[in-house]
């Protein structure tokens, strides 16, 4: 399994917890942290004694997305997207059989917030600050986004996060019902992961086969490859080189 300095993966009791170590740089998520994270997603389906995967963050924030400068080099690179460690970590959450809970605070911005509709549990700061501001960076829903959010909060308000990129706040997030709950700062990972202890202690296949039940797999990894199938467009459309070379030359 690989490991990146930017992810701590720790097992305890049957709870494999994966956090996003990367504060400095509001967690953004880079393509060795995408591989070292799906390699704990790969490791968690396989091993039989990890029952549960919680997802939690280091910092005032939960993640800022993608890290920009990865980003761009790996539009540049020629390399094909669906080829690459973000795509292959969506997979891996479309096929992820296990529960998969989430503790968030602060911005969830980007995959920050659409990783977190794979989530069978998520529990959030009431003022986190959610957003999937996709199409201010001439880009388009990705992660199964396209279907998982509307599913979760209906069309009207799918479409006000992705095209206008409304940013909504836990508490939003939970009276929507993209959230279990909305809940002091300082309570969220606590309560993540007491409901992680109370799924590690129950019968492993109910809990599984439930989730089969509730999870259509087949049916999110084809929003996953028809979303990744447009984004090469879009990626090298002169809309988003713009806004890569304003980047660039900021940074």
């Amino acid at each position: 399994m690989r490991t990146d300095k930017h992810l701590r993966v720790e097992l305890d009791a049957g709870i494999l917890s994966v956090t996003l170590a990367r504060a400095d740089k509001k967690n953004a998520l880079t393509q060795s942290m995408y591989l070292a994270f799906g390699d704990a997603l790969e490791h968690a389906m396989a091993e039989p004694s990890i029952h549960v995967v919680l997802i939690d963050s280091d910092g005032a924030d939960f993640s800022a997305g993608n890290d920009i400068a990865d980003f761009i080099a790996l539009a540049q690179s020629g390399e094909p997207l669906e080829n690459s460690a973000v795509f292959r970590f969506l997979r891996l959450l479309a096929a992820f059989s296990k529960p998969l809970i989430a503790a968030v605070r602060g911005r969830a911005v980007g995959i920050g917030t659409t990783l977190l509709l794979h989530c069978d549990l998520l529990y959030v700061a009431s003022d986190a600050k959610l957003s999937t501001p996709f199409v201010d960076v001439a880009l388009l829903p990705e992660a199964g986004s396209s279907l998982l959010m509307p599913a979760r909060i209906g069309h009207t308000r799918a479409f006000s996060m992705f095209a206008l990129g409304e940013v909504i706040s836990g508490q939003v997030a939970a009276e929507w019902g993209i959230a279990n709950a909305a809940l002091a700062a300082n309570e969220v990972s606590a309560r993540a992961r007491a409901a992680a202890v109370a799924l590690a202690g129950k019968s492993s296949k109910s809990v599984l086969l439930t989730k089969h039940l509730l999870h259509d797999g087949a049916r999110i990894l084809r929003a996953i490859e028809t979303e990744c199938a447009l984004l090469p467009e879009r990626v090298t459309s002169p809309e988003a080189q713009a806004i890569y070379r304003s980047f660039l030359t900021r940074k």
